[in-house]
């Protein structure tokens, strides 16, 4: 089933769906957008987890990431590939952006594009350099179609044969993030390696390659997305720390500022904009947002 959030002027639209059977181990969500506002938008990224992947299907009009890698110098990109992050990171567009987003477990994305993620330090790399004219290719073929179901029922057939190309992941490491994950980064790493039955540094270095955080670096962003399930739920600083098991409400506070450079206020759902309660309904990974958007 497909979610629509849109305008009613027609200038900003958003389509989110869960992908198909045969791509629901790999990939959390599909989300359609196009903005046409006329205007430019910039949005905080808040790190959630996941990789995204974006096929922009306007080749003339560029997004630009900027990270802490970037050291204050935006990335241009049309089609992108978005690393695992413990820091956030600002997206522009100059009035107009259309394509789609594929939310991607991220030892997906090391064998769909072949590439050792930690390469991407927390940063954005465009997808022909990983991939060729496929990305063109795929982007185009979504474009030319009419609706939004019928390009997630595309995605849903290319996402396979694209995984089918690459290097094989490791089912402990599948296994390891998904532990982390239901735990809320709250699993102790060398209980994690038993798990495994790999010591922690051979944790580590398959973490690092296959999902670009090492278990430590992943542990924080789960436990920041758990936070902010509860606070934008409307759950007291304190009581979040504690059910979080940051060790206080100041830990919990500077772990916020760190990898979301935002107050806690900032952070709510819903504040008074349109297009911003729009965004965020639509990029909620597990219920917790992915970006917020700044004043222009």
């Amino acid at each position: 089933m497909v979610r629509y959030f849109s305008c009613p002027s027609g200038t900003w639209e958003f389509a989110v769906a869960r992908p198909g059977p045969r791509v629901r181990r790999i990939a959390h969500a599909y989300r359609g957008f196009r903005v046409d506002a006329g205007q430019p938008g910039r949005w905080a990224g808040v790190p959630s987890g996941v990789a995204t992947l974006l096929l922009g299907f306007d080749h003339e009009r560029q997004l630009w990431f900027t990270t802490a890698a970037d050291r204050g110098a935006g990335t241009p990109c049309t089609s992108m590939l978005k690393g695992l992050s413990t820091s956030p990171w600002i997206t522009e567009h100059h009035g107009y952006t259309y394509g789609v987003e594929v939310l991607l477990a991220p030892w997906a994305a090391f064998t769909m594009l072949g590439i050792d993620l930690h390469q991407l330090s927390g940063g954005v790399v465009e997808l022909s350099a990983l991939a060729g004219d496929r990305p063109q290719h795929l982007a185009e073929a979504l474009a030319a179609l009419p609706d939004w179901p019928q390009r997630f029922a595309l995605l849903d057939t290319a996402l396979p044969w694209w995984l089918a190309r690459g290097p094989a992941w490791s089912p402990r490491v599948e296994w390891a993030y998904g532990e982390l994950a239901r735990t809320g980064g709250r699993i102790p790493i060398r209980e994690l390696a038993e798990g495994t039955g790999w010591r922690q540094r051979q944790l580590e270095y398959r973490f690092r390659e296959q999902i670009g955080l090492t278990p430590k670096s992943l542990a924080r962003v789960f436990r920041l997305r758990a936070a902010l399930r509860r606070l934008t739920a409307g759950w007291t600083a304190a009581r979040t720390a504690t059910a979080c098991g940051f060790s206080d409400q100041s830990h919990l506070s500077r772990e916020l500022k760190a990898m979301t450079n935002l107050v806690p206020s900032r952070l709510r759902i819903g504040e008074s904009h349109p297009l911003a309660d729009a965004v965020a309904a639509s990029e909620r990974v597990d219920g917790t947002i992915r970006s917020v958007l700044l004043a222009a």
